[in-house]
């Protein structure tokens, strides 16, 4: 037997790493400890403005004008969701934001992608510079934007339908950069493979680069989605007529002549929110797979 031997034999094995997914704070009880406790109060901080708004909701306007702290103040009362069901025409709002949102979010995954593929794989002329207008465009802010858009959905006499809500939506310079970056990381070698195989341009970007871009086109299509479900104001300006109307826009116009109604101001929003809480509880875990797959929770 070798001289090696005993310290072979005495030698200790490195500590078996742990499974899963480490805590920042490292392993152990405490960190563990520590980030539940942390994640209560940043629950309960974020849910105590929805608690309240639910309570005020149900509550009449006598009774939430009574001073004091305590969100319940009085009996329980559906009144106000009452009033804004009978004065609104909550259904037909309610199926043209989803109409609407659904359609923007559509065309703006399609365009996106495209753009970004070819952003990513084009050698076109101009291109750097097309791209340096994209990325440009994510500083200007939608306001500035409101007036030409109307005088040209003027030009256009899309004013009132559902075309001049849709389409000036559709283009977002943030989710074609979003998307270009992640192209740029998928290797090249499928595609020469692909290409090899007399496989075209656009079947390689739909038989190869999307099948492998699904938890980021999942990610910009729910962030788009949201956008257009609660975007204001630019429904509210092209559109007069109240069938036109999306639910944020719809429940705004239903106001009481006898100043600010709290309740029925806190029932309005609650019901604009009620689809996307929805949404969110049935695709839970794609909405969070796909921001933390793609690294846009945080980075």
């Amino acid at each position: 037997m070798s001289a090696t031997a005993p310290l072979l034999r005495t030698r200790r094995r490195p500590p078996r790493e742990a499974t899963g997914f480490p805590l920042l704070l490292g392993h152990g009880r405490l960190p563990r400890v520590l980030a539940g406790t942390a994640l209560v109060v940043l629950a309960a901080v974020w849910l105590t403005p929805f608690l309240w708004a639910v309570a005020t909701s149900v509550q009449s306007e006598q009774d939430i004008a009574t001073p004091g702290l305590s969100p319940f103040k009085g009996a329980f009362t559906w009144d106000a969701y009452r009033q804004i069901l009978e004065r609104g025409n909550v259904a037909v709002w309610a199926f043209n934001s989803f109409l609407i949102a659904g359609l923007v979010t559509l065309i703006t995954v399609v365009v996106s992608t495209l753009a970004a593929y070819g952003f990513s794989r084009g050698t076109f002329r101009g291109r750097r510079a097309l791209l340096a207008v994209t990325v440009a465009a994510i500083m200007v802010p939608p306001q500035l934007l409101v007036v030409p858009l109307f005088e040209q959905m003027l030009l256009l006499d899309l004013v009132d339908t559902y075309a001049a809500v849709i389409l000036p939506q559709v283009v977002a310079p943030m989710m074609v950069f979003i998307l270009k970056r992640f192209f740029d990381a998928v290797p090249r070698a499928l595609e020469e493979a692909a290409r090899i195989d007399g496989a075209s341009e656009f079947r390689v970007f739909r038989s190869i680069v999307l099948p492998l871009s699904r938890p980021i086109v999942a990610a910009v299509a729910i962030f788009v989605f949201i956008g257009a479900w609660n975007n204001f104001m630019w429904p509210f300006i092209v559109t007069n007529d109240p069938d036109l109307m999306t639910l944020p826009v719809g429940l705004a116009t239903v106001k009481d002549a006898y100043g600010v109604q709290y309740a029925q101001s806190m029932a309005s929003a609650l019901l604009a929110a009620l689809p996307l809480i929805v949404v969110f509880l049935f695709f839970q875990r794609r909405i969070v797979d796909s921001v933390a797959t793609t690294g846009l929770g945080g980075s």
